[in-house]
């Protein structure tokens, strides 16, 4: 596992970043100051690096008491942008998992900011049979140049997707997509939320900077799911 720091340096990381993450990665939740303690690192330094990591999708945080507690997200984010490394980074993340003992737990919530961010979030989607939003409006479409690409793979993958937008949004490009169905209301939202498998996603779009508030909670997920389909009852189809 020596090698670990340089890989995680060829995988996209600078020096710092990778010492970060694989303090995150062995310790699996830690606030700054503890941080750059452990590391011997400036305090702002540290939170710099952080902000980094955070904006490539490889880091989220949450707060308990009024702190930040930083964490890795998913190892296999690592992929986000690597696209020649591709076979270098499937075999780090197997010596990853290995030293990563911290247990998933049955409910989270994490941050994600950026495009990556939005990424990351796509990648758990498509790995479930259903996608439903409600006031939606398109934005996350938007963001991405991929997103056509990911619409196929929807359709690929057989995603049922069903959206609530705002009825300004209709034959929008967003909002005629083949694999998806559409009903409306005239309701303007500007924080759009989805509910996926056991997560519940909720969309920021006043930002420049895309972020995400991600719930995962298998109850939290199905009360909003009940809400999801009172609305499409009554929602408009046309």
């Amino acid at each position: 596992m020596k090698d670990v720091l340089e890989r995680l340096k060829e995988a996209d990381l600078t020096g710092n970043e990778a010492k970060v993450y694989y303090e995150l990665l062995k310790k699996g939740e830690l606030v700054a100051n503890q941080l750059a303690k452990n590391l011997s690192l400036d305090r702002n330094l540290t939170y710099s690096v952080l902000n980094k990591l955070i904006d490539k999708g490889q880091v989220s945080y949450i707060i308990k008491n009024n702190k930040k507690y930083f964490s890795i997200t998913k190892s296999e984010n690592l992929l986000n942008s690597l696209k020649t490394k591709e076979l270098l980074v499937k075999e780090l993340i197997e010596d990853l998992n290995k030293i990563h003992i911290v247990e998933e737990s049955e409910q989270e919530i994490v941050v994600l900011e950026g495009k990556d961010g939005l990424r990351t979030l796509l990648n758990l989607v498509i790995k479930e049979k259903e996608f439903c939003a409600f006031a939606s409006t398109g934005w996350a479409y938007y963001q991405l140049y991929e997103m056509p690409r990911v619409a196929k793979e929807f359709i690929t993958k057989k995603v049922n997707v069903r959206l609530i937008g705002h009825t300004k949004l209709k034959k929008t490009e967003a909002f005629k997509l083949p694999n998806a169905k559409y009903r409306y209301v005239d309701v303007e939202s500007k924080s759009p939320t989805s509910i996926f498998g056991d997560y519940v996603s909720i969309h920021l779009t006043t930002r420049e900077k895309p972020l995400i508030i991600l719930i995962k909670n298998k109850d939290i997920a199905e009360t909003y799911r009940n809400y999801f389909e009172f609305m499409w009852k009554f929602a408009k189809e046309k």
